[in-house]
């Protein structure tokens, strides 16, 4: 495939703005325009197309960006009396969407299914809700949810928040000791599980996992007296490969046996706009992950319009996020945005590359998706494999596709537009975080043109800038840190129990702007580039260049499937550049191939950019989402002894076997 010509602009094709919401760039501009010059009534109109117990009595935005005038704070729509489960669930029902399927589930086996529709989801939750009070849980209390992607683990987080709970999703791939700090540091009062899982063929043993963690907490003073277990592994067909389940009567508790007793009529909790929804962990590069605490007015306004608007989502729709529930993709747009819109959705607990590479291509045939949701990682997972795997599929039923996670590279842009999409399908490039809520930088099928790379424009009521290391800002063309300048909706409000970390990481490094970490790039036309987090940015022999741009140089080889850049000391230039390479299937790394590499980006680049080494790995290390931690791979090569916090990783097996590999200078085979 040639290398996409980054100067080239992919406009919406008729087809695509025949049935959008906003069907131009000038209307996204003229409602963007609004929405910047008055945010108050921007945000209050969106709002009213919810239900509220009681409208807002208190301003309907009042906040402080400003470290010198006080406290950092966010608020909206305070006073107002709100339930989102209900807004959710309850309301579609009553509307005449009961017999609507909310979800369809796919398990790790293909002949693994089920679908649920809102009038059963109601009454699962309203079982849920009522088993959660049976066991002590009360308004403002902290559930832990370690569950897999499954249809009960939406049940209980919708449960939570029906009551007033506050769920903490916590990613079923997160060790005993990651689970265990989660858990204290949140004050969990209840644990829910599974018995296990399967990822391809890999046994996770979930349950075992969870009882080390109640032990752990137990023993540190911390007990958590219930544990509900979901039999997950009743659908199996692997029960060979399956261990003992431990039990403890004491604490274990039948998620099937509960439910089954209990009433499916539960009154919801009316709560203000401003109390705590959920809280969910992200990394930190102090050692300790950051709890970061969502409420539920803002948090449901924003997630619905970002679903509805970025997604161009019509109640015809099946929408298909192959992101995990304990991610903040996986909360927005597999659960709070989704069924705000009365989605009927398709959720994975599997992996795309079992039985074979063609499991995603199957999902969306068989489910007729219309709108596929991934994250770059999986799409260069996919590309590695060959084409083969998808125009085997049809796809014909695809309308819309979508990007997360981290920026996606022109050339895997290109193969997705390409191959999956067929070039008729809009590749929406989304930009956010878990501190976001949902994207604050993404395009609108209809309305804006793509270049291949850029996560484009800002969504309605988002005013991004850049600036330079010193907070000044870059007026038009330009390249810095990227910052906010105004509060919107879903934004974070504090990083649970420790406000003040809240206040330095996100608003103390440029006062008055909430700092997003990451570099940028704007262009001549307004769009913004992200370059990726700003400590990801290197100077070698006065050249400043980001790890990103070498990684889009390495991924334009034939033989490369993956490439992550990092930099340590030099004596002489600087810095100097490593890089990881994760080669396709039957590529075999030799000194031809590290000349092309080379080469290549010393041509695309500059000879600056060539890097000092290269190492060829069977894979990077991710963290569940799929998102490559450079940060590690960055403080391996400078032979550094603390870490950090690696409790996200998905295998932490692989520190040890990149130190060796680094600090002898070895290159993996």
């Amino acid at each position: 495939m040639k290398s996409p010509d980054l100067s080239s602009v992919y406009s919406p094709s008729h087809a695509i703005q025949n049935r959008a919401y906003v069907a131009s760039l000038d209307e996204y501009l003229k409602i963007y325009s609004g929405a910047i010059e008055d945010p108050v009534q921007f945000w209050e109109k969106i709002s009213k197309q919810f239900f509220w117990k009681r409208q807002p009595t208190g301003p309907f935005l009042n906040y402080n960006f400003d470290l010198q005038k006080g406290p950092i704070f966010i608020k909206w729509m305070e006073g107002g009396l709100t339930n989102i489960c209900y807004n959710l669930v309850d309301r579609h029902v009553q509307d005449g969407y009961g017999d609507k399927i909310a979800y369809y589930w796919e398990g790790n086996e293909p002949n693994e299914q089920k679908q649920i529709t809102y009038q059963a989801l109601l009454k699962d939750i309203c079982k849920c809700a009522n088993v959660l009070k049976s066991l002590g849980i009360q308004k403002g209390d902290r559930v832990a949810i370690y569950m897999p992607t499954t249809i009960e683990a939406i049940v209980v987080m919708l449960s939570c928040a029906r009551i007033g709970a506050i769920h903490m999703v916590v990613f079923a791939g997160f060790s005993a000791d990651a689970l265990t700090e989660r858990m204290i540091d949140g004050k969990a009062k209840l644990l829910v599980t599974a018995d296990g899982t399967f990822r391809g063929t890999k046994f996770v043993p979930l349950k075992s996992i969870a009882t080390q963690a109640l032990l752990q907490c137990k023993a540190t003073g911390h007990p958590i007296n219930h544990c509900i277990v979901f039999n997950r592994l009743q659908t199996t067909k692997q029960t060979e490969h399956i261990p003992d389940i431990p039990w403890d009567d004491a604490i274990d508790h039948s998620w099937d046996a509960l439910m089954a007793s209990a009433s499916d009529l539960c009154e919801p909790e009316w709560v203000d706009a401003e109390d705590p929804l959920f809280i969910l962990y992200t990394s930190g590069s102090t050692g300790k992950p950051k709890g970061i605490l969502h409420t539920s007015g803002g948090y449901l306004i924003y997630a619905a319009t970002l679903f509805k608007y970025a997604f161009d989502y019509h109640l015809e729709d099946i929408f298909f996020c192959s992101g995990d529930l304990g991610w903040i993709t996986g909360h927005t747009f597999n659960v709070y945005g989704a069924l705000a819109c009365k989605s009927s959705s398709l959720i994975f607990d599997g992996i795309p590359t079992y039985p074979d590479g063609g499991r995603f291509w199957d999902l969306i045939d068989r489910y007729q998706v219309t709108t596929f949701y991934t994250a770059p990682t999986a799409i260069r997972t996919l590309m590695r494999l060959g084409s083969s795997y998808v125009t085997k599929h049809s796809r014909a039923s695809l309308r819309i596709l979508g990007s997360v996670g981290e920026p996606i590279d022109p050339s895997t842009w290109s193969w997705f537009y390409q191959v999956v999409g067929a070039k008729r399908c809009p590749i929406i490039d989304t930009f956010w975080q878990t501190e976001t809520g949902a994207p604050i930088i993404c395009p609108l099928p209809g309305a804006t043109p793509l270049k291949p790379g850029s996560a484009t424009l800002p969504f309605w009521g988002i005013v991004p800038t850049i600036v330079d290391d010193d907070g000044v800002e870059i007026i038009g063309e330009g390249q810095g840190h990227l910052v906010i300048k105004n509060p919107w909706p879903g934004i974070a409000r504090t990083i649970d129990g420790d406000h003040q970390r809240f206040e330095s990481t996100y608003f103390k490094p440029y006062n008055g702007y909430y700092y997003t970490g990451d570099a940028a790039k704007r262009d001549a036309d307004g769009y913004f580039w992200i370059i990726g987090r700003t400590d990801d940015m290197l100077n070698s022999s006065g050249h400043l260049i980001s790890t990103a741009e070498i990684e889009s140089a390495l991924m334009q080889h034939p033989s490369v499937a993956e490439a992550a850049a990092v930099s340590a000391p030099h004596a002489i230039k600087g810095e100097s550049i490593h890089c990881f390479i994760v080669l396709k299937h039957q590529s075999v790394y030799n000194q031809i191939i590290e000349t092309e590499i080379k080469s290549l980006i010393r041509n695309r680049l500059g000879a600056f950019a060539v890097p000092d080494l290269i190492y060829p790995l069977p894979a990077l290390p991710k963290v569940g989402s799929g998102k490559i931690m450079r940060r590690l791979l960055k403080k391996i090569v400078r032979q550094e002894i603390h870490l950090g916090d690696t409790s996200t990783l998905v295998d932490e097996n692989i520190i040890e076997q990149l130190r060796a590999f680094t600090l002898n200078k070895v290159k993996i085979f």
